[in-house]
């Protein structure tokens, strides 16, 4: 249990998994719910170099449906017309644009990218999917303690059910046999959602060298490592988990990569992004919606549907 606890904070200092991570947290909402416009979420920081394509970008379907949650985090272009309505508390900005510059302009172009694109093109996609399947069924356990607590109970019920049959059924949910049952597949949810849900705010937002963004608040998804069998996970399976997801999402946003580089401020995109992505996760409301703003974004959302 505690080497799990270890492992996740010590991944903050491993520059592959971390960078890996940076770029690969991106996708669009699975269920039915308007994205918050009071915040925003940011992309993985992306690559300059837009040519290139993901030739097996048919990745496994289960694997497309479980990262694609992820990908809204990619972009919406910020300018006068259309910026993101945000209230981002942003204390280190000066640090961050610098550590921006060094995970966008370096770190993604000449390691992360090509790293991320070797393995979607070059694996199996029976192998792709079955991996991403046990991995996604790891975080089921305390996907249903977190839903369970915002009052989530429907979909606390749904990712039991999806524990238990892929875990057997499913041999420990290499197959997810779940998803075949009937049984929706939805996002996880961290602990930080959980406490977000009850207004506890994003704090602080951090640019973090070879890691990416993070929030104060996202400190307490460390509770999530005490519920098996993630508690069970060293911290080279941790490592492993991590970079393994983060090559499959960085590589799905690929496509979006020109969004990001036509932004005219692209550190205030991903950093408005992530953080409308936070408290969508969370389940915030905004009782104030522009519905100008409202539709930009869901049809840029829409289009990973297509």
């Amino acid at each position: 249990m505690q080497s799990a606890i270890t492992g996740k904070k010590s991944t903050l200092f491993a520059v592959f998994v971390s960078s890996v991570f940076l770029f690969g947290c991106s996708s669009a909402p699975k269920d039915n719910q308007v994205p918050s416009t009071q915040e925003a979420t940011a992309t993985p920081i992306v690559s300059q170099s837009t040519d290139a394509s993901v030739e097996n970008t048919n990745a496994p379907k289960d694997a497309v449906n479980e990262y694609s949650v992820e990908a809204s985090q990619s972009s919406v272009d910020l300018n006068s017309d259309t910026s993101v309505g945000t209230d981002v508390y942003d204390p280190f900005e000066g640090f961050n644009r610098a550590m921006f510059t060094f995970n966008y302009d370096y770190l993604d172009p000449y390691f992360v990218r090509p790293v991320s694109l070797a393995y979607v093109n070059y694996t199996p996609v029976p192998v792709r999917s079955g991996v991403s399947n046990f991995l996604a069924n790891l975080d089921e356990p305390f996907s249903v303690v977190n839903n369970a607590v915002m009052g989530n109970g429907s979909k606390a019920f749904d990712h039991f059910n999806r524990f238990w049959i892929n875990s057997t059924l499913g041999l420990l949910g290499f197959i997810d046999i779940a998803s075949a049952a009937g049984i929706e597949k939805h996002d996880k949810k961290e602990f930080g959602d959980a406490i977000g849900h009850y207004g506890v705010g994003t704090g602080p937002y951090f640019m973090v060298p070879g890691y990416g963004p993070i929030t104060l608040r996202e400190g307490a998804d460390v509770v999530d490592g005490l519920y098996p069998p993630i508690s069970f996970l060293n911290f080279w399976a941790s490592l492993g988990k991590w970079a393994l997801e983060g090559m499959e999402k960085r590589a799905l946003v690929v496509s979006q990569e020109a969004t990001l580089e036509r932004s005219p401020d692209p550190y205030a995109l991903t950093r408005d992004i992530y953080i409308q992505r936070q408290n969508y996760n969370a389940e915030v409301v905004s009782d104030e919606v522009d519905e100008e703003q409202e539709a930009y974004i869901d049809d840029y959302l829409d289009s990973f549907d297509e």
